[in-house]
Protein backbone atom coordinates (compact mmCIF):
# COMPACT_ATOMS: atom_id res chain seq x y z
CA UNK A 1 0.00 0.00 0.00
CA UNK A 2 1.29 3.46 -0.62
CA UNK A 3 1.19 5.79 2.60
CA UNK A 4 -0.55 8.79 1.77
CA UNK A 5 0.23 12.57 2.53
CA UNK A 6 -0.28 13.53 6.09
CA UNK A 7 1.32 16.64 7.80
CA UNK A 8 4.89 16.43 7.09
CA UNK A 9 4.10 13.36 5.11
CA UNK A 10 4.02 12.58 1.46
CA UNK A 11 5.47 15.49 -1.19
CA UNK A 12 6.41 17.95 1.61
CA UNK A 13 9.81 18.83 1.04
CA UNK A 14 11.96 20.18 4.19
CA UNK A 15 15.21 22.12 3.91
CA UNK A 16 18.28 21.07 5.97
CA UNK A 17 21.54 21.81 6.67
CA UNK A 18 24.66 19.72 7.19
CA UNK A 19 27.65 20.47 9.49
CA UNK A 20 30.02 22.28 6.52
CA UNK A 21 29.49 25.63 5.73
CA UNK A 22 26.62 25.78 2.42
CA UNK A 23 25.40 22.07 2.71
CA UNK A 24 21.74 22.85 2.18
CA UNK A 25 19.61 20.29 0.76
CA UNK A 26 15.67 20.14 0.32
CA UNK A 27 14.53 17.15 1.08
CA UNK A 28 11.02 15.73 -0.60
CA UNK A 29 9.72 12.09 0.87
CA UNK A 30 8.08 11.24 -2.75
CA UNK A 31 6.30 8.08 -1.71
CA UNK A 32 6.04 5.42 0.59
CA UNK A 33 5.59 1.64 -0.08
CA UNK A 34 4.70 -1.33 1.98
CA UNK A 35 5.47 -4.08 1.60
CA UNK A 36 8.14 -3.66 -1.25
CA UNK A 37 10.01 -7.11 -2.48
CA UNK A 38 13.02 -7.12 -3.08
CA UNK A 39 13.99 -6.64 -6.53
CA UNK A 40 16.53 -9.21 -8.42
CA UNK A 41 19.02 -11.16 -6.43
CA UNK A 42 20.23 -7.93 -4.51
CA UNK A 43 20.29 -8.33 -0.84
CA UNK A 44 18.76 -11.02 1.33
CA UNK A 45 14.97 -11.39 0.95
CA UNK A 46 12.48 -10.55 3.99
CA UNK A 47 11.64 -14.19 6.49
CA UNK A 48 8.17 -14.63 7.12
CA UNK A 49 8.88 -12.53 10.54
CA UNK A 50 10.17 -9.69 8.43
CA UNK A 51 9.40 -6.89 5.65
CA UNK A 52 10.71 -4.39 3.34
CA UNK A 53 9.46 -0.70 3.31
CA UNK A 54 10.95 1.04 0.52
CA UNK A 55 10.49 5.19 0.93
CA UNK A 56 11.23 7.32 -1.97
CA UNK A 57 12.99 10.92 -1.45
CA UNK A 58 13.95 13.78 -4.06
CA UNK A 59 16.99 15.63 -2.93
CA UNK A 60 17.98 19.35 -4.33
CA UNK A 61 20.94 20.64 -3.61
CA UNK A 62 19.89 24.18 -2.81
CA UNK A 63 23.56 25.30 -0.90
CA UNK A 64 26.49 26.81 -2.34
CA UNK A 65 29.08 23.61 -1.68
CA UNK A 66 28.89 20.12 -3.11
CA UNK A 67 26.63 17.84 -1.42
CA UNK A 68 28.38 14.46 -1.43
CA UNK A 69 27.14 11.87 1.06
CA UNK A 70 25.19 8.41 1.65
CA UNK A 71 21.67 8.68 1.47
CA UNK A 72 20.77 5.38 2.80
CA UNK A 73 22.54 5.79 6.43
CA UNK A 74 21.07 9.29 6.60
CA UNK A 75 17.47 7.79 6.60
CA UNK A 76 15.53 6.56 9.41
CA UNK A 77 12.24 4.90 10.00
CA UNK A 78 10.26 5.08 13.23
CA UNK A 79 7.42 2.69 14.10
CA UNK A 80 5.08 3.16 16.77
CA UNK A 81 6.30 1.30 19.44
CA UNK A 82 9.52 3.78 19.51
CA UNK A 83 12.03 1.69 17.45
CA UNK A 84 14.26 3.35 14.85
CA UNK A 85 15.54 1.57 11.77
CA UNK A 86 18.61 2.64 10.32
CA UNK A 87 18.23 2.81 5.69
CA UNK A 88 19.45 0.33 3.44
CA UNK A 89 20.71 0.73 -0.31
CA UNK A 90 18.42 -2.68 -1.40
CA UNK A 91 16.90 -2.53 -4.36
CA UNK A 92 13.08 -3.20 -4.28
CA UNK A 93 10.11 -3.75 -6.86
CA UNK A 94 9.50 -0.03 -5.88
CA UNK A 95 12.87 1.47 -7.81
CA UNK A 96 16.03 2.10 -7.67
CA UNK A 97 18.12 2.59 -4.76
CA UNK A 98 20.25 5.68 -4.55
CA UNK A 99 23.82 4.94 -5.35
CA UNK A 100 26.38 4.35 -2.37
CA UNK A 101 27.57 7.88 -2.67
CA UNK A 102 25.51 10.62 -4.13
CA UNK A 103 27.62 13.69 -5.31
CA UNK A 104 25.34 17.24 -6.45
CA UNK A 105 26.59 20.51 -7.46
CA UNK A 106 24.65 22.95 -6.20
CA UNK A 107 21.29 23.03 -7.90
CA UNK A 108 21.53 19.33 -8.85
CA UNK A 109 18.68 17.01 -8.14
CA UNK A 110 18.81 13.37 -7.59
CA UNK A 111 15.57 11.26 -6.89
CA UNK A 112 15.68 7.35 -5.17
CA UNK A 113 14.79 4.90 -2.54
CA UNK A 114 16.17 3.87 0.96
CA UNK A 115 14.81 0.20 1.79
CA UNK A 116 13.92 -0.91 5.48
CA UNK A 117 13.65 -3.93 7.01
CA UNK A 118 10.85 -3.93 10.00
CA UNK A 119 8.89 -6.75 11.45
CA UNK A 120 6.21 -7.98 10.14
CA UNK A 121 3.62 -6.54 12.62
CA UNK A 122 5.49 -3.16 13.12
CA UNK A 123 3.24 -0.27 12.12
CA UNK A 124 5.33 2.78 10.20
CA UNK A 125 5.38 5.97 12.80
CA UNK A 126 7.27 8.62 10.46
CA UNK A 127 10.43 8.34 8.37
CA UNK A 128 13.65 10.67 9.22
CA UNK A 129 16.52 12.20 7.13
CA UNK A 130 19.95 14.30 8.44
CA UNK A 131 22.62 14.82 5.87
CA UNK A 132 26.43 13.88 6.83
CA UNK A 133 25.23 10.24 7.14
CA UNK A 134 22.48 10.93 9.25
CA UNK A 135 24.68 13.03 12.03
CA UNK A 136 23.52 16.82 11.32
CA UNK A 137 21.78 18.40 13.90
CA UNK A 138 18.97 19.50 11.58
CA UNK A 139 16.53 16.60 10.74
CA UNK A 140 13.97 16.33 8.70
CA UNK A 141 11.17 13.79 9.90
CA UNK A 142 7.66 13.19 7.82
CA UNK A 143 4.87 11.11 9.75
CA UNK A 144 3.18 8.37 7.86
CA UNK A 145 -0.12 7.96 10.05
Amino acid sequence: MLLGAAPGGAGETVSLSGTEPGQRLDVTLVRVVDPAAPAGAEGPAPDASTRLVAVQFSLENTGTAVYKDSPAPAAHLLNTSGQRFAGLNTATTAGDPFPDTVTLDPGGTADGHVAFRLPEDAVPEAVQFALNGGLADDVGQWSLL
